[in-house]
């Protein structure tokens, strides 16, 4: 009888964590919501193109091609995906063919394959495009160079431009990494701006115009959220989250990408992807978890605690191999800063396995992708003549209280 108490206990207990969570309060209303409420009138009577994939939904998780599709006066005649698809069934750089959309019969050009940029082709016969896609906040996401290059192709066939904004997961304060430099300009380092850059899509967009990064300026209208502040992560949005690719599943895996982003693209140790953790940890094969994670938390990094983790990945590196290293814990978010973890775990691992250092034995067939994320091939150039993170600081940092500064007549929301 008293097990069966306990069990049912447990249910209820359980069942009220479900219901709370579920009936959590929604604190802000997306750029789509706001469109919804003025009764889609900035698209009225035109033949609209949406840019979009699984995030762009309202806050019933209705999805923005229906919403549209299903607007009146509204002419939804074309859709564009980024790199993962409009469905988002897509593996990260796996290219994608055009096709027809089976639940609007909407044709669906894709945006990561033959070309990144609409063609005057595929805008023929739209009056509009429209963009709702929720990015994470970092350079090298390749939604907001999607954005960019629509931007671009927008103004050259006079075509007006809607960005549907949304959040930054990351908030709107956080600032770090060096600008691109000439010749570092790719797909993953599209725009003039710092790695994780504080502002969210519609801000660059108008950034974007501003600062003259395209040649020509499109028509753009920013769809406004309403009661969001620079201050929010994502939790404090009370928003639903979809995941806006496969490895980053969670609101907070976003928060990770930056973390290991730049190191992960060396295949040099795991950083999470293939295991379940992506984007959360550091291990290799030759790594001793407890000294690697006393080692890291010796440096007493603001708002950072690494744990000793054990584990065996599923796929992508050490794919079957038992593996060690540690978990990152953000126990401050406000006060870490992100992108510099994977620098200082490059400085552990050289100073605890001198045999193993980054830059000595990653392949390098990989330094043309981490020097395209970095925006520059300095980081890697100097930080391999010492490893030491103190020898790339300055200039990782150097160019952020002056785009924090310019960033600000951008601003948006407060």
């Amino acid at each position: 009888m008293n097990n069966l108490r306990l069990i049912t206990a447990f249910i209820i207990c359980g069942l009220l964590i479900s219901l709370s969570s579920s009936a959590q309060k929604i604190n802000v209303k997306t750029g789509i919501e706001v469109l919804k409420e003025a009764n889609f009138k900035i698209l009225q009577g035109k033949r609209v193109g949406l840019i979009t994939n699984p995030t762009g939904v309202d806050n019933n998780l209705t999805s923005t091609i229906d919403i549209l599709y299903e607007a009146p006066n509204v002419q939804l005649v074309a859709l564009y995906g980024p790199e993962h698809g409009v469905r988002g069934d897509v593996h990260a750089g796996d290219k994608i063919e055009s096709f027809t959309d089976p639940n609007t019969g909407v044709p669906v050009h894709s945006l990561y394959g033959a070309t990144r940029k609409p063609t005057k082709e595929m805008l023929e016969g739209v009056d509009v495009l429209v963009y709702d896609i929720q990015d994470i906040g970092c350079r090298s996401y390749t939604y907001i160079s999607t954005m960019y290059l629509a931007m671009q192709a927008a103004a050259e066939n006079n075509i007006e431009f809607v960005v549907l904004d949304r959040p930054n997961p990351l908030g709107g304060l956080k600032v770090e990494g060096n600008l691109v430099e000439e010749g570092f300009f790719s797909f993953v380092s599209q725009l003039r701006i710092p790695y994780v850059y504080g502002l969210t899509c519609g801000e660059l967009a108008e950034m974007i115009i501003g600062e003259k990064m395209i040649p020509q300026p499109c028509k753009l209208t920013v769809v406004k959220m309403k009661k969001w502040r620079r201050k929010m992560n994502f939790e404090d949005t009370g928003l639903p989250w979809i995941p806006t690719s496969p490895h980053i599943p969670f609101a907070h895996s976003a928060y990770f990408y930056p973390v290991s982003g730049i190191l992960g693209e060396l295949g040099y140790m795991s950083i999470g992807v293939g295991y379940t953790l992506p984007f959360e940890m550091f291990a290799a094969e030759w790594i001793n978890a407890e000294e690697f994670a006393g080692a890291l938390n010796a440096k007493r990094l603001p708002g950072v605690t690494f744990r000793p983790i054990h584990l065996k990945p599923y796929y992508s590196v050490g794919q079957g191999s038992n593996f060690q290293g540690v978990q990152i814990y953000l126990t401050d978010f406000r006060k870490a800063r992100l992108s510099d973890i994977q620098f200082h775990v490059m400085e552990v691992a050289a100073q605890l396995y001198p045999d193993k250092k980054v830059f000595d034995h990653a392949p390098e067939n990989r330094f043309d992708m981490f020097d395209k994320v970095s925006g520059s091939d300095f980081i890697r150039l100097e930080f391999s003549k010492n490893h030491r993170f103190a020898d790339i600081q300055s200039y990782w940092t150097k160019d952020e209280e002056a785009f924090r500064k310019l960033s600000k007549k951008y601003y948006l929301y407060r």
